[in-house]
C-alpha cells in the first residue's frame, strides 16, 4: 500500500526543500516498516496501517458510490464513512493490542440469531464474514503476518452487517407503503445508527445495542420467542395431513377421529396422553377442536368443516413463516404506541384499549369488505359526535345506493336518504322521486346523499373521529347481529364497534361532567352534538395475522385481504450483490 504523500506547498519558499526531504524520509521509513517481517508473536497489523487502508478505500468508494468487500456489496455506504471518520479511521472490530476477535464473534452470533426475528442471517454478509474471520484467526494462530486487506474487508462487512441489521430491526426490511395503497405508516426516526454502533463498540455490548433497536412491544417479544422455540427444537416432525374433504362431528369415532386426535395432540390442543375414554374421550376431542378453531380465528363450533380442515393442513413451516411476516409488521409500528392507546387488529376483528401494557377493554368489531379494505395507520382519537348525520361518500353512493335506487324508485325515501344537488355548501335539496335514477350515470355523479341522525342512520348513535386521509372512523351500528359472526368483514372501510357506550365513557373519562349515565343520555337525546376530548388518545389500526395469547399459545387469524403473500414475496428478495449489479 502506498503511503499518502501530500504535495509540498509551492508558496512556502523558505522550508520547501527541508519539508520535501522530511516527507521523503517519512515515506522511505514507512515502506521499510511494511517490508520488515512481523515481530515474533505479532498477529495484528498496526492500527495506522489499517486506518490508512480503511480511509483510502472509503475515499474510493465515495467517488465510485459503491463499496465491494469479498464480493459483497456494502449497503451502508452513507453511514459507514461517518462511522469511521469519527474514529479517525481506526479499526473497530479487531483490536491490535491483543488481536482479540470477541466483538467480531459477537456480531456473527447476532447475525445468526437474526433468524429468530424472521430476518435471514445470510443477508448480513454472514458467510463472507465467517470466511474472512477464519482466515484472520488462522493467521493469528500461526503467528503469520496478517493481511491488511482481510482485516479491512472484515471491518467493512462487520460494520455494514450491524448497520443493516440495526436498520431492519428498527424499521423493517420493506416499506409497506410500496406494497399496499391502504397502508400508511409513520416509522420512527432511526437516529444515528453509526453513533449507536460507536457506543456498542466502546461498551463491547453488541447484543444490547441491537436489542435496543428491536420493537419494545411485548407482542413482538412473544412472537420472537415462539419463532425461536420452533427453530431451536430442530424443526419438529410435521403433523399428519387430513383429506381435503374430511369431516368430523361430535359423536363420530373411527379412523378420522383418531387422525384428528393425533393432529390436535401435536399442536398442543389436546393433552399428549388421553385423559378420558369412551364418551369422555369424545368430549375431550370436541373441546380440543374448539380450542384449535378459537386459536385460528374460526367459528368454534367443534365441527370439522372445510375451513377447519384447511387450517389443520397448514404446515408447521408455513405457520413459522406467518410468524415471520408479522414480526416484520410489528417493526413498522411506532416504538411508542402511547401509555394508553386504542388498537384495532383488522384480521382479528377486534378492538382493545391498552393502558401501560395492560388490556382494560376489549370488544368485537366489523371491518371493511375485501374490496373496501380498512386501511392501516396511526392517528389520535380527538372527538366524538353523538347522533351523527352521515354524508354518504360518493363511492358508496355510486356503487351501493345508486343501483338500488335504479331498481326501486322508492328506495331513497324509504331509507330516509336526502338528496342534494351537489356537495357545494348551500346546495339545494332535491326531491328524489322527481329524478329518474335509471338515467343517472355513475361516472361524474354529482349528487350528495345524506342521512340525518336517527334510527335509520347507519352510523348509529355515536361516531369516534380521528384525523386520517382515508375518511374512516369508528362508529356505532344498527346491525348488531353481525358481531356474532366469526368473519366480520362487512363494512365499507370504517370500523363498527360492539360496545359504543363503553368506549365513549372511557374516551370522556377525563372530561368534566361525563359519566356512563350522561353518555347514555346524550345518545338517547337524538341531538347532534360534537364533544372534543380533553386528551387525545393514540389510535392504531393494525394488520396482524399471528399473535400470542395470554397463555403463551400462538394464535392465527385469517388473512382477509390476502396481504401475507404480497409481503412474503417482498421479503424473499435478497440484497443485491456486486455481481448482480456489475456482472461476474
Amino acid at each position: 500500500m502506498a503511503a499518502p504523500v501530500t504535495p509540498c506547498p509551492a508558496s512556502d519558499r523558505i522550508d520547501f526543500r527541508a519539508r520535501c526531504f522530511v516527507r521523503l524520509l517519512t515515506t522511505i521509513v514507512f515502506f521499510s516498516f511494511l517490508a520488515a517481517p512481523a515481530a515474533e508473536g505479532s498477529a495484528a497489523p498496526p492500527d495506522d496501517t489499517i486506518a490508512r487502508k480503511l480511509q483510502a478505500r472509503i475515499a474510493a468508494a465515495q467517488t465510485a458510490n459503491r463499496l465491494v468487500c469479498a464480493g459483497e456489496l456494502v449497503c451502508g455506504i452513507a453511514e459507514l464513512p461517518r462511522f469511521y471518520a469519527r474514529r479517525d479511521y481506526r479499526p473497530a472490530w479487531i483490536t491490535t493490542d491483543d488481536g482479540a476477535f470477541a466483538l467480531a464473534d459477537e456480531m456473527v452470533q447476532q447475525a445468526e440469531d437474526a433468524r429468530y426475528d424472521g430476518l435471514p442471517p445470510q443477508h448480513y454478509h454472514l458467510d463472507s464474514i465467517r470466511s474472512l474471520l477464519q482466515t484472520a484467526k488462522q493467521q493469528t494462530a500461526a503467528s503469520r503476518p496478517p493481511d491488511p486487506d482481510v482485516h479491512a474487508d472484515l471491518e467493512f462487512l462487520l460494520t455494514d452487517a450491524f448497520l443493516m441489521l440495526g436498520s431492519h430491526l428498527r424499521a423493517g426490511r420493506v416499506n409497506p407503503e410500496t406494497l399496499e395503497n391502504e397502508w400508511l405508516v409513520h416509522i420512527d426516526s432511526q437516529g444515528d445508527l453509526a453513533q449507536v454502533l460507536e457506543r456498542a463498540i466502546e461498551s463491547r455490548r453488541i447484543d444490547e445495542a441491537l436489542d435496543g433497536l428491536r420493537p419494545p412491544h411485548p407482542e413482538y417479544t412473544a412472537l420472537r420467542g415462539a419463532l425461536k422455540s420452533h427453530r431451536t427444537r430442530g424443526e419438529a416432525a410435521e403433523w399428519p395431513r387430513l383429506p381435503e374433504k374430511a369431516s368430523w362431528e361430535r359423536g363420530q369415532s373411527g379412523a378420522m377421529a383418531d387422525l384428528l386426535r393425533e393432529r390436535l395432540r401435536l399442536s398442543g390442543d389436546l393433552p399428549q396422553t388421553p385423559e378420558g375414554v369412551g364418551a369422555d374421550a369424545d368430549v375431550e376431542l370436541f373441546e380440543g377442536l374448539r380450542r384449535f378453531q378459537e386459536r385460528h380465528g374460526l367459528e368454534a363450533d367443534g365441527r370439522m368443516g372445510p375451513q377447519t380442515v384447511q387450517a389443520l393442513n397448514i404446515s408447521l413451516e408455513e405457520r413459522a413463516r406467518q410468524v415471520e411476516l408479522n414480526l416484520e409488521r410489528w417493526r413498522w409500528l411506532p416504538h411508542d404506541l402511547g401509555g394508553r392507546h386504542i388498537r384495532v387488529n383488522v384480521p382479528q376483528f377486534d378492538l382493545a384499549v391498552i393502558e401501560d401494557g395492560r388490556e382494560v377493554m376489549r370488544m368485537r368489531v366489523v371491518v371493511g369488505r375485501h374490496y373496501r379494505r380498512t386501511p392501516v395507520f396511526s392517528s389520535f382519537l380527538d372527538h366524538l359526535i353523538f347522533n351523527p348525520d352521515w354524508n354518504i361518500p360518493t363511492r358508496i353512493a355510486v356503487e351501493d345506493i345508486l343501483p338500488k335506487a335504479r331498481r326501486d324508485s322508492a328506495y331513497l325515501r324509504r331509507e330516509k336518504i336526502r338528496v342534494f344537488e351537489s356537495w357545494d355548501r348551500g346546495a339545494a335539496e332535491l326531491d328524489p322521486d322527481r329524478i329518474d335514477w335509471t338515467e343517472v350515470a355513475g361516472q361524474g355523479f354529482r349528487y350528495k346523499f345524506k342521512k340525518d341522525p336517527g334510527p335509520h342512520n347507519d352510523l348509529g348513535r355515536v361516531k369516534f373521529t380521528f384525523p386520517n386521509n382515508f375518511a374512516v372512523y369508528l362508529h356505532d351500528t344498527l346491525s348488531k347481529r353481525l358481531f356474532d359472526r366469526s368473519m366480520r368483514g362487512f363494512s365499507s372501510g370504517c370500523i363498527r364497534i360492539e360496545k359504543p357506550i363503553d368506549l365513549a365513557e372511557y374516551a370522556l373519562r377525563d372530561s368534566a361532567g361525563w359519566s356512563r349515565e350522561t353518555v347514555i343520555a346524550a345518545m338517547d337525546s337524538g341531538a347532534n352534538r360534537t364533544v372534543r376530548l380533553l386528551y387525545k388518545i393514540p389510535l392504531h389500526l393494525i394488520y396482524m395475522t399471528a399473535g400470542v395469547n395470554a397463555e403463551g399459545r400462538l394464535r392465527f387469524w385469517p388473512d382477509i385481504y390476502q396481504r401475507d403473500p404480497t409481503l412474503d414475496r417482498a421479503l424473499q428478495k435478497a440484497p443485491l450483490r456486486d455481481s448482480d449489479l456489475f456482472g461476474k
